[in-house]
């Protein structure tokens, strides 16, 4: 029964993870003024480079993700985009206790994106994917 539900499971995965990252990237394309303020405020080295960077990384990486095109490449960028983006964004540790727990929450839910893209690394996309057409 697990066996057969393997590559339609990878394929609802990857759709789900890139419902994540595709978005962020266009938002980034027509916010990239605001993201750039944004990363500044929050203290990231070289803001410009970085916003454009995660804009790359987010809407190829998370299309790649989509298509199953060199997933395991592409998961392996976003799993390291997640987690640098995770430490900028999201440094629960260095805010007062009352503000905490939102971050904390963003930060955990963005280790658990890292999770399910480090096993799309490990494993590949599945059947469904351009990977299997291409045996990439």
């Amino acid at each position: 029964m697990m066996n057969a539900l393997q590559n339609p499971l990878a394929l609802i995965g990857r759709i789900l993870l890139a419902i994540v990252f595709v978005p962020a990237g266009f938002s980034k394309i027509a916010g990239f003024a605001g993201t750039v303020g944004y990363a500044t405020a929050m203290g990231m080295p070289l803001p410009q480079v970085g916003v454009a960077i995660a804009l790359v990384i987010e809407l190829f990486g998370g299309l790649a993700l989509l298509i199953g095109f060199r997933t395991r490449y592409a998961a392996l960028a976003l799993a390291v985009f997640t987690l640098v983006a995770s430490y900028f964004f999201h440094a629960y540790w260095a805010l007062p206790a009352e503000q905490q727990m939102m971050q904390q929450l963003m930060f955990f839910k963005n280790i658990a994106i890292t999770g399910g893209l480090l096993a799309f690394a490990a494993f590949g996309a599945g059947a469904f994917s351009v990977d299997a057409r291409t045996k990439g």
